[in-house]
């Protein structure tokens, strides 16, 4: 596919901005609803939000790092863009789907593209239990917190986490614990894709947990349900030398 009409995002940073400014000396840009291609100028956290406000709509997002880590972006180079975004490898991502029930019994319903999360609101740890595929696998996660996530977002929250690094082929997810008092040897799982994970808050009044995903936090769960959504599926383009599969791989020998 070959792209015409470019639409630029950028965050507030001051190199996000001046990359912009250079852009749109070159480009006429167009609104993003208007758009082929989204390129977006920061970091990790700004292509994230634009995926999740306009991935829905099926246009592929290009990212330029002018954030801290950009793991998820493009080196940035206003030399030959259009040829560069026109060259670039699709890497398609399906993000998880959220429905979180409060202690009020009111629904809440969000989408993560990294993970969603589980954390402690009190000075108690939480107590959760933790049902697969509607079968008990854990009657209680006495913890500061639990995650579910996919292999897009498996080397941030969650490696920090000390969960696995998963390759985006895999067609796995990975459910990890934060910081797990009983059992104090467990540390999560690996599960397939396809899996549905419900987590039940113990004491929800008492051991107050929220709930993150996305943009999206919600206070005082009392359950969680957890899917990868098998209807959306958010495009990001790659340079071939910058393949995110590639960064994957790489992620596993730093030191």
């Amino acid at each position: 596919m070959k792209y015409k009409n470019i639409s630029f995002i950028a965050s507030k940073s001051k190199d996000a901005q001046k990359a912009l400014n250079e852009l749109s000396k070159q480009f006429k840009g167009v609104k993003p609803d208007n758009a082929d291609v989204i390129v977006a100028l920061g970091g990790d956290g700004l292509i994230l939000h634009t995926l999740e406000t306009y991935g829905k709509k099926n246009i592929p997002i290009y990212g330029m790092n002018r954030g801290t880590v950009g793991f998820l972006m493009n080196k940035y180079s206003k030399i030959d863009l259009l040829n560069k975004i026109n060259n670039a490898e699709i890497t398609k991502i399906s993000p998880l789907k959220m429905e979180a029930k409060d202690i009020s019994g009111k629904i809440y319903k969000g989408l993560a593209i990294n993970e969603v999360s589980l954390l402690r609101q009190s000075k108690m740890t939480a107590k959760i239990t933790i049902n697969v595929n509607k079968k008990e696998r854990l009657s209680e996660l006495v913890c500061d917190g639990v995650m579910v996530a996919t292999p897009a977002g498996s080397t941030a929250y969650n490696l920090s986490a000390n969960g696995p690094i998963i390759p985006l082929s895999s067609n796995l997810l990975s459910l990890t614990s934060i910081c797990a008092f009983r059992p104090r040897r467990w540390r999560g799982a690996l599960l397939p894709q396809n899996s549905d994970v419900e987590f039940i808050v113990k004491d929800p009044k008492i051991r107050g947990v929220s709930a993150t995903a996305g943009n999206l936090e919600v206070r005082n769960v009392s359950k969680v349900l957890i899917s990868i959504s098998r209807k959306l599926s958010f495009q990001l383009l790659f340079d071939p030398d910058s393949r995110l599969e590639d960064k994957f791989i790489n992620e596993q020998f730093a030191y």
